[in-house]
């Protein structure tokens, strides 16, 4: 029954040794898509021409304090613009003066999204104060802003449960683990389902033009990847620990027998 027992221990450590590296994985993508601009790409036939239309004044208007969400939306409709969780980017002429001539060379800008600007109303028609709160996509967009946060803290504290059930050499308490990686993966989940309902909502209030073409990025594509990989970690948790338990009780019974 000691072979048994060894054998069973050494599937154990190779399914939490798994569970541990998917759940490294998971954090390292959540941690990029959190980080980077990537969540959401615009793509023009030709920004340069739409910016000399528009007397260059589009990234005044775009970095302006007073820019609203239709201003800084058709900007990036026009600009090879990019959206993430925290910043919006435009594509420009490097010269972008008035009495300058145009140049062929383009650079991509960034302003942040204030943490005001996380948490403002959005309303029924884009940048009419007047037209009343739209609260579908209010809370959507606060949602989207507070969930990946919520995720990356639930999987910190599974790890430091899983560093307390190593120093006390028990796999119960990885269960607690198991259990924190799920609720992960869900607000991972609940956060990629955000937006896209958000960004739905708001190109149905702001349809793309013509020669627009927009398209999901590669930030979004790592928190979608992010949420099965908290959820294959969690049932590795979950599993090992269970079984193990399982196995603890079996094997006392057979040595009280």
């Amino acid at each position: 029954y000691s072979s048994r027992g060894a054998m069973m221990d050494n599937r154990f450590a190779t399914a939490l040794v798994i569970a541990c590296v998917l759940s490294l994985i998971s954090t390292i993508y959540m941690a990029a898509s959190i980080g980077t601009d990537f969540w959401y790409e615009y793509h023009t036939l030709s920004p340069a021409e739409n910016v000399s239309e528009a007397g260059r004044s589009i990234w005044e208007e775009f970095v302006s304090e007073e820019a609203d969400e239709k201003t800084y939306t058709d900007a990036l409709f026009r600009c090879n613009g990019t959206v993430g969780l925290w910043r919006r980017c435009i594509t420009v002429p490097k010269n972008s003066h008035w009495y300058s001539p145009p140049e062929t060379g383009m650079t991509t800008n960034c302003i942040s999204f204030s943490l005001s600007d996380q948490f403002i109303e959005k309303y029924i028609e884009p940048g009419n104060h007047n037209s009343g709160t739209d609260l579908n996509r209010t809370y959507l967009w606060r949602l989207q802003f507070l969930l990946p946060f919520v995720s990356l803290g639930l999987m910190c504290f599974g790890a430091l449960i899983g560093l307390c059930a190593c120093a006390c050499r028990s796999l119960y308490p990885a269960i607690a683990t198991g259990v924190l990686h799920f609720l992960a993966g869900l607000c991972t989940l609940g956060l990629v389902g955000c937006y896209v309902a958000g960004i739905e909502l708001l190109h149905k209030k702001l349809p793309l033009p013509d020669d627009v073409r927009g398209e999901f990025g590669w930030s979004f594509c790592l928190a979608c990847v992010s949420a099965p990989l908290q959820f294959m970690a969690a049932a590795l948790f979950i599993w090992a620990a269970r079984t193990n338990r399982k196995e603890f009780t079996l094997l006392k019974a057979y040595r009280v027998a």
